[in-house]
Order: structure tokens, then sequence, then C-alpha cells
């Protein structure tokens, strides 16, 4: 195992191709922010996809890394100017993908890679058809229930909405391509997995393209 965020030597590499929307989801507790934040620190030649919110920024993220942070007015002049390619209400809060995030890399020949929630999956599947979905999935329920309890980020409020919705949220797995389980512990493993399914897919499409 190599040290925290530092990239395995034996990682496979990306293979050129046509490029691909890899989109990340799952529901709440399950790490995939943490699964997207690892593959970024292996510095794999993705675009990653900013999202815009109306929720408040937790402690330790980053504007503009994380999430584009905006008020209700804000959100509203973007989805006025079609800016958005999909939005959503989630828990409560604004939610949406700007297009220029996601149209302008794939138009240069980048790869993308989107960590959004199960409604956003849903939308960019039927917005861009042959968008990759990965569902990442915690162990089990009572697992995901566990880390929510112990994230010190949300209000209780937040955390009793986010537990009500995440089993149906899981039932949503059958509709993604892939389903990876992080397993506690072995984050790395679930990153791992991302990538190779990734490139087992970028080689598959190669060969059809």
């Amino acid at each position: 195992m190599s040290g925290e965020g530092a990239r395995p030597a034996d990682l496979p590499e990306l293979p050129p191709g046509p490029p691909l929307l890899v989109v990340l989801s799952g529901a709440s507790g399950t790490g995939k922010d943490a699964v997207r934040d690892l593959l970024l620190a292996w510095d794999l030649p993705f675009h990653s996809l900013v999202t815009a919110t109306t929720r408040p920024r937790r402690t330790g993220e980053v504007a503009g890394r994380d999430y584009r942070f905006l008020s209700n007015a804000e959100f509203d002049r973007l989805e006025a100017a079609d800016g958005l390619i999909e939005h959503a209400t989630v828990y409560g809060r604004r939610y949406g993908v700007p297009r220029d995030e996601v149209l302008a890399p794939l138009a240069a020949g980048r790869d993308v890679i989107a960590r959004v929630d199960v409604q956003g999956a849903a939308t960019l599947r039927r917005l861009i058809p042959d968008a990759l979905l990965i569902f990442i999935a915690a162990p089990s329920v009572e697992e995901a229930r566990r880390r929510l309890e112990a994230r010190d980020t949300d209000s209780e409020a937040d955390r009793r909405l986010r537990l009500e919705t995440a089993a149906a949220e899981m039932e949503a797995a059958r509709e993604f391509d892939y389903v990876v389980v992080n397993e506690t512990g072995r984050l790395e493993d679930a990153a791992r997995r991302v990538v190779e399914i990734v490139v087992a897919e970028k080689r598959r499409r190669a060969r059809t393209a």
C-alpha cells in the first residue's frame, strides 16, 4: 500500500481514445467525495467538474475546488443564462452542473470526472447517453449511517434528512454501469477500481469508435 495520497507505481495509465465523462455518485456516507479527491491527488489527467451549490461551505472546503458556492440569486442568474446543464434541489439545497464544466473539456478531448448526487447522475445520463456512471457504495447501510453520524460538518437536521433518503438512493445503484464498494479503511482500493473501470471502458470504446 502506498502512502496516503501518493500515486501507486503500478496504477494503470489512462489510454488515449474518445473523451469520457465519468460520473461518480452514491448515497450519503458512501465516501464518493473521498474517492474523487484521491483520484485527483493521484494527478490523473481528468478535468474535475466543479458543481455549483447554494449550501454553505463546510470546514476545509475550498471554493472553486470543491464547489462553486453561490447565493440563491447567483444560482438564479446562472440558471436563467442557460449556464447549467442540469440542476436539482437535494436535501433542501440547490445543486447544478455548470455547462462549461462539461462540454468545453469534452470538446477539447479531455476526460471529465464529475461527482454528483443520484438525481444529477440520472440527468447527466439522459443528456449525455455515453457517460460512464459509477456508483460508490458503502459496505452496508449501517456503515453509511455510522460515517454520517461521525461526520461533524453537517447539522443534526441535515444528518437526519440524509439518513432518511440514503436507503432510497442506494436503490438507484441498479441504474449505474458499475458499483464500487468503498470498504472501510480501503479507500485506495476503491479509487484503484474506478481507474481500472475507466481504463477498460476507454479501451473498449476506442475499439468500437
